[in-house]
């Protein structure tokens, strides 16, 4: 194998995939993120965008610090203070990467940038090589790349290698383009970049028009060695190429794109959740490769072929993206070494004596509940406490009265973890039992929010299964929060989610942003 069949794969959930309305990780979480992106065997992570903020700066700093198997990326603009900033956070970093980006096309150049196509390849020349004085390896992003004149492009791409950039990326920014066109601009490229071979060029897609995973499967057809995306597609507007559907895709079909890659698939489904959970944006059941009904078939047709041989209907095992169906083999009289032991052999690294008597007695509290405790339970165990622990107030009372065909009555109480002394409590009334509770929970909070979105699903089958709840609010500003609650109880969970969301439009925690559109 030759080095130019292998596809590197570049993640940015954690910079173009936290531009999605509503969703905001804090720094741990980032760090979990990271950590669970290394086991799933991405080759470069985009941390961030350290000039953008105080928290951006912190995040990329402390991945720059966790990983050790990955490189480590800072997005910064064709600016001195952006690549200074990117190299003071990223100074840490095993193998450190700089991405620097310039719009190209004539809209972005004329209405954005209000700059000449000779001022542009200026600011390139000159950033270039500044951002290649502090870093040996060089990501150029021409923004909009595929609404730029081809000839312009190529001009400014031959420029930013000769000054030292080591990657291009080639970004489809709106979503506009489609994969028999994308395809055609890389052998472009290709035909008309001096040192074409010299450097690795990269995809990077939007999902506005669906085509983002073909588009960039397009591309490595057609030369990229590199695919820029994020899990779950999450992203602007329609989200971003997907990177499972990619990672899988190149597997199912090797023996047409011959490509390989350092993907771990059995973590795929494992990564998804997480960054599902943490974003507070559900997976949709019929999402490729890692929704619920990937693996479903409903028609009898389909199960009797199935039931007779998988390959008749199934080209992708469950068990292949880490889809397992075993109970942990733990209960109720499972003692604290078996539970850390099992929890370290799924990926969590605990270490904190109390933080692990807090888990396990969750553990044991989840195992007088259920009569088979799943490694999605424990999943989702592990990740409740992480979002419980992040939130500002705390659920300390919940009481609902129901009346078939009347109003129904909420009692709310909760904890401002920040001042032990105010526990808030009161009560409302709604159409429902969820219009109730939140309309309590907006009594207590003293704001008023709009409820945007409400999704629940369960989180295993079963009577005793753990509902999940994802809300997203809007203040009175028209900036979205999102919250997620896990409980036994839909009601309890649904408050928890509210409570979680609302304390962020409370306490502001959306930093305003400088956002890179490519």
């Amino acid at each position: 194998m030759t080095e130019k069949q292998y596809i590197q794969f570049f993640d940015t959930t954690l910079r173009d995939g936290e531009q999605t309305p509503g969703v905001n990780f804090n720094t741990k979480e980032k760090v979990q993120i990271a950590l669970q992106m290394e086991k799933w065997g991405i080759d470069v992570i985009e941390a961030g965008f350290p000039i953008s903020s105080e928290g951006d700066f912190e995040a990329v700093k402390a991945i720059a610090g966790a990983v050790k198997n990955m490189t480590v990326a800072g997005l910064a603009r064709c600016n001195e203070k952006d690549i200074d900033a990117a190299h003071e956070a990223l100074k840490d970093a095993t193998d450190p990467q700089i991405h620097i980006f310039i719009a190209t096309s004539p809209v972005h150049m004329e209405f954005k940038l209000k700059m000449s196509k000779e001022e542009v390849l200026a600011s390139v020349a000159h950033h270039v090589a500044y951002a290649k004085s502090k870093f040996e390896k060089v990501q150029f992003s021409p923004e909009d790349a595929t609404r730029s004149d081809w000839d312009f492009l190529v001009e400014v791409v031959n420029l930013a290698i000769e000054k030292g950039a080591t990657v291009i990326n080639i970004p489809d920014t709106v979503g506009y383009t489609n994969p028999t066109e994308f395809g055609n601009l890389f052998k472009y490229l290709k035909q008309n970049v001096t040192r074409f071979d010299d450097v690795i060029f990269s995809s990077h897609c939007h999902d506005d028009l669906g085509m983002a995973t073909a588009n960039a499967l397009a591309a490595v057809e057609n030369g990229a060695l590199r695919v820029e995306g994020t899990i779950n597609g999450i992203g602007e507007r329609a989200g971003n190429t997907a990177l499972e559907e990619v990672a899988v895709a190149l597997h199912i079909r090797k023996n047409y794109y011959e490509k390989e890659t350092g993907m771990v698939l059995k973590e795929t489904k494992r990564t998804s959740d997480l960054v599902s959970r943490l974003s507070g944006m559900p997976i949709p059941r019929n999402k490729a490769v890692i929704g619920g009904n990937a693996y479903a078939h409903e028609s009898g047709i389909h199960q009797d072929g199935v039931l007779k041989n998988p390959e008749t209907y199934e080209i992708i095992t469950p068990q292949l993206v880490g889809v397992e169906h075993n109970s942990l083999p733990l209960g109720k009289l499972s003692g604290r070494h078996a539970f850390v032991d099992r929890i370290a052999q799924m990926g969590y690294e605990i270490t904190d004596p109390a933080e692990i008597k807090i888990l396990f007695a969750r553990f044991k509290e989840l195992a007088d509940k259920k009569k088979n405790v799943t490694e999605e339970d424990i999943h989702a165990l592990m990740v409740g406490k992480s979002i419980e622990d992040e939130s500002a107030y705390e659920l300390k009372r919940l009481q609902v009265q129901f009346v078939k065909d009347g109003i129904q009555a909420a009692i709310v109480g909760i904890q401002d973890k920040g001042n032990k002394d105010a526990k808030m409590q009161d009560s409302a009334t709604g159409s429902g039992s969820i219009e109730a509770i939140y309309n309590t929970i907006n009594r207590i909070m003293e704001q008023e929010i709009i409820l945007k979105e409400y999704n629940i699903e369960a989180i295993t089958g079963g009577k005793d299964a753990q509902a999940e709840v994802h809300v997203v609010v809007e203040d009175e500003d028209g900036k979205s929060y999102n919250g997620t609650g896990i409980d036994f109880d839909v009601l309890t969970a649904s408050a928890k989610a509210y409570i979680q969301a609302s304390g962020k439009a409370k306490n502001k925690q959306t930093i305003e942003k400088v956002s890179a559109h490519f």
